[in-house]
């Protein structure tokens, strides 16, 4: 579901957006750049999308392993 906004910004902006955008795309583009200050999922598909990455969760666990001793080592 969509709302309607009223917002007001600098002419010089507006008609960067216009010329870069176009007039049909300007509020898509706004809520594109907005979404991630707002709302938590850009952190949340950052994760999805390393955990999905097979090759580099095998580097991580490798690297963990390898770590571990030199942290039990630390702890005594």
């Amino acid at each position: 579901m969509h709302k309607r906004m009223t917002i007001t910004i600098d002419e010089a902006v507006y008609e960067g957006l216009y010329r870069t955008i176009g007039k049909r795309r300007m509020s898509q583009f706004i809520e594109d750049l907005l979404r991630p200050h707002v709302l938590d999922t850009a952190l949340h598909a950052g994760y999805q999308a390393m955990a999905a990455d097979e090759v580099r969760e095998a580097e991580a666990l490798q690297w963990c392993n390898a770590v571990a001793p030199d942290m039990a080592d630390e702890a005594r």
